[in-house]
């Protein structure tokens, strides 16, 4: 397209809502922060509607909870009911199945309340007064301060001041931090990527940056800094200390009801197979009451794994494997001792070894997982070789977000 590229206006409806939380109008064009049923004004820009104007608002329209709403991206559907957001939720993963010729029975779901993400990352620059921390404003790399986030938990909001300092120290003019937050039992474990190459001047000014702050652990590219305190994490009674950087899920009460749901399905079985398994936030719960054997492809979390089983009394034997279940899946032979087998892939689904599970006798599956299209296409294969699936709940620990997550039961029939 050549010369000047004029916007146009129009009135439009809005029909549904996107994967990614947009309204959606005919075209199909996206409308930020709107509802289906809607009818709004709004200038055409590409695919997207900007410049929007509410005529006719949804009941379902709330006013949003946090003051930053319109200026960052880090919530999409604060306008939006908590009604209506559990409904849209359950109904992702309910067209996810009916495009696989799939349905299911959903037990109630599970919302982590507001102030409830214990892990996030900031994004953290120099400016010429100093330095801003916060999150990304929507599609841009313009950073929003965050000081009344509703999203975050009140004892990760600390970590912003952290984040300023860490970007006056090691961010250059022209690139902003990443600076990944956990909160733990012993102060935020900080681990930061993009920043300035590390050398001894930078480290020594890093260490002194922790003690500061009183950081349990703070990393700089995969390079640990230093350890005040162990940057613990309970798993149900049972003490690990993830490597830097791990997987956590992202609130406790959303850990705690994917915890419960996967216990409640493979209760009885006398050993369990835990796959994708992590630092062992299932494994290390179920090891009260049966024998478990946890697979996962990163080395350094199976170690903290069995660091933390070796530390717990009364626990049953945990056993564990640093393997790449794509590549590697495990077969049916190998399945075979286990009388269920729990599933917690990343979002590529687990194709390759649910493939081994089909021709397996294993008899209880508990699936979890974060995205529910490669669910479905897995469960798809599991139900034509066998298995029932007899339930799902939606865990949203992502609130106001177009994150979806799920556990579901599946048996053998």
């Amino acid at each position: 397209m050549t010369g000047d590229c004029v916007a146009t206006s129009g009135r439009f409806s809005v029909s549904r809502l996107g994967h990614h939380g947009d309204g959606v109008v005919d075209g199909p064009l996206f409308a930020p922060r709107t509802l289906p049923g809607e009818v709004i004004e709004a200038l055409i820009a590409e695919k997207y509607l900007t410049d929007i104007r509410i005529l006719e608002p949804s009941s379902d329209r709330v006013s949003p909870p946090c003051r930053h709403f319109r200026s960052c991206g880090g919530c999409q559907l604060q306008h939006a009911s908590d009604v209506f957001l559990a409904s849209w939720k359950e109904d992702v993963v309910k067209s996810a199945l009916a495009a696989n010729d799939l349905t299911a029975g959903f037990l109630p779901i599970s919302i982590s309340p507001a102030q409830s993400r214990r892990r996030a990352t900031l994004a953290a620059r120099r400016t010429k007064k100093g330095a801003m921390a916060g999150l990304h404003a929507r599609a841009s790399d313009v950073i929003v301060d965050i000081p009344d986030c509703q999203l975050l938990h009140p004892d990760l909001m600390t970590a912003l001041p952290v984040a300023e300092a860490l970007a006056m120290a090691g961010a250059s003019r022209k690139h902003s931090l990443a600076v990944a937050v956990t909160l733990s039992a012993n102060g935020l474990d900080v681990a930061v990527s993009k920043g300035k190459p590390l050398d001894g001047s930078l480290r020594l000014e890093l260490a002194a940056l922790a003690d500061r702050y009183d950081l349990a652990r703070l990393s700089w590219d995969d390079d640990v800094i230093v350890t005040r305190a162990p940057p613990e994490q309970m798993f149900g009674d049972v003490i690990v200390v993830p490597p830097s950087g791990a997987f956590l899920q992202a609130t406790r009460e959303g850990e705690a009801a994917l915890s419960m749901d996967v216990r409640r399905i493979v209760d009885g079985a006398p050993r369990v197979a835990d796959l994708f398994a992590g630092c062992g936030t299932f494994a290390l719960r179920l090891a009260r009451d049966m024998a478990v054997h946890a697979v996962e492809g990163d080395a350094a979390m199976t170690a903290a794994l069995d660091a933390g089983w070796r530390k717990a009394p009364g626990l049953k034997a945990v056993t564990h494997e640093a393997r790449d279940l794509f590549r590697r899946p495990l077969l049916p032979d190998e399945l075979a001792p286990f009388g269920a087998v729990v599933l917690d892939p990343p979002r590529a689904g687990a194709s390759a070894q649910v493939a081994e599970i089909c021709a397996s006798s294993v008899p209880v599956i508990a699936y979890v997982s974060c995205n529910p299209v490669t669910f479905a296409r897995d469960a798809k294969h599991l139900v034509d070789h066998g298995y029932q699936l007899e339930n799902i709940r939606v865990v949203d620990q992502f609130r106001w977000s177009s994150h979806v997550e799920l556990v579901a039961a599946f048996r053998r029939v």
